[in-house]
C-alpha cells in the first residue's frame, strides 16, 4: 500500500459509551475512515500504523443527520466507520500516557 494512502485511509479513533464497552470484552477496536476506503486497506493501515495482527474488519457508512437550523435545513456529512477486531493477545492503547 502507498505510504501517502496509508495515513488518508484511518482518519482517527471513535470513542464512545458503546465502543468503549465492545473493545473491554473483545479485542475489538473502531476507526472513523475515509469514505472510499475497503476493508482491505483499514485491514493493511491498522497491521502498518500499529504493529498488531488484525482477524477480521467490519464497515458501516453511517448517514449525516438532517439539522434544522435558523436558516432552513442543513445536513451533516456522510462518514464511514470501521469495527477492528485484533488477533488474541493484541491491543491498542490510545491513552495518553505522560
Amino acid at each position: 500500500m502507498n505510504q501517502e494512502r496509508l495515513f488518508k485511509v484511518l482518519l482517527g479513533p471513535h470513542i464512545t459509551e458503546k465502543t468503549s464497552m465492545t473493545s473491554g470484552t473483545a479485542t475489538q477496536v473502531v476507526f472513523k475512515v475515509a469514505t472510499d476506503a475497503s476493508k482491505l486497506e483499514v485491514k493493511k493501515a491498522v497491521q502498518q500504523l500499529f504493529e498488531v495482527t488484525v482477524d477480521s474488519v467490519r464497515v458501516v457508512n453511517m448517514k449525516g443527520k438532517t439539522r434544522r437550523t435558523k436558516t432552513g435545513l442543513g445536513h451533516r456529512s456522510d462518514w464511514k466507520k470501521a469495527y477492528v477486531r485484533l488477533a488474541e493477545g493484541q491491543d491498542i492503547d490510545f491513552s495518553v500516557a505522560e
